[in-house]
């Protein structure tokens, strides 16, 4: 079995007390396979370990993000249970001109190869391109096993929202998903072929938020948070779950569990 869960943590994680909150969430999880967005001055690998301790992890690893404006970068961290040599290959995708932040590329001796990655959260237009980057990363799925999960920063039109959703996202003064709101990052990435786990298994119940927002005095609940697989990969999925991490972030993680 495998575990995944991608977890963005809100600029580094705050200060110790709130960065606690998250090593609690991340222990009782007890995922094999972490992906956290956000880790925002990690670079002297302090927290990092933490995380590796708390986890028992066996393979670490920083992906270096490409600077904002502000000179900050939003790194992705990975951290695992798994064997280091389990770990083929990794590498990092930082180009500016093609994305906000980075995409982590990990290739695992049983086949199975993951992108981890945050999207650009300004526009819809950045967003895209950054899709298409990631889609001249494969050249098909080819059976195989692959496995995309982060903050993408966009929307799913399978999500429920309201009717008057538009209204409501106009009001909140939101501008990152547009007026109307847009959805055609994850409609291109559903068309290659990628599969949105949240949505894969049957359920009667569905927890589906993960970045409930309360702006200009409008209560909104998004979804941007995904992990989506290959079609191969998806038969093998046996849970999927969004986890309420109250104060811990602004955002909830996603579990992903499969029988490989």
């Amino acid at each position: 079995m495998l575990k995944v869960m991608t977890f963005n943590i809100l600029v580094g994680g705050g200060e110790q007390e709130r960065f606690e909150l998250i090593l609690d969430v991340i222990s009782k999880a007890c995922p094999d396979l972490l992906i956290l967005q956000e880790c925002i001055n990690w670079e002297n690998s302090k927290r990092l370990n933490q995380v590796s301790e708390i986890m028992n992890a066996k393979f670490s690893y920083l992906g270096l993000a490409r600077p904002r404006g502000t000179g900050n970068c939003y790194n992705v961290a990975i951290s695992s249970t798994l064997p280091k040599e389990e770990f083929t290959s990794v590498k990092t995708y930082n180009n500016a001109a093609f994305l906000g932040h980075c995409i982590v590329e990990l290739n695992l001796a049983n086949g199975l190869k993951v992108f981890g990655t945050h999207f650009d959260s300004h526009s819809e237009n950045l967003r895209f391109v950054e899709a298409r980057y990631l889609r001249s990363l494969i050249n098909n799925f080819d059976n195989g096993y692959y496995l995309l999960a982060g903050d993408l920063n966009a929307l799913s039109s399978r999500d429920p929202y309201p009717k008057n959703f538009a209204e409501l996202v106009k009001q909140s003064g939101n501008d990152k998903y547009h007026f109307p709101p847009r959805f055609e990052v994850i409609q291109e990435i559903e068309s290659f072929g990628w599969v949105d786990m949240l949505y894969y298994i049957p359920t009667k119940k569905r927890d589906w938020i993960t970045a409930p927002r309360m702006r200009g005095g409008v209560k909104i609940d998004y979804r941007t948070d995904y992990i989506f697989s290959s079609p191969r990969l998806a038969e093998k999925a046996e849970k999927v779950e969004i986890i309420n991490c109250g104060n811990a972030s602004d955002h909830f993680p996603v579990i992903a569990t499969f029988n490989i």
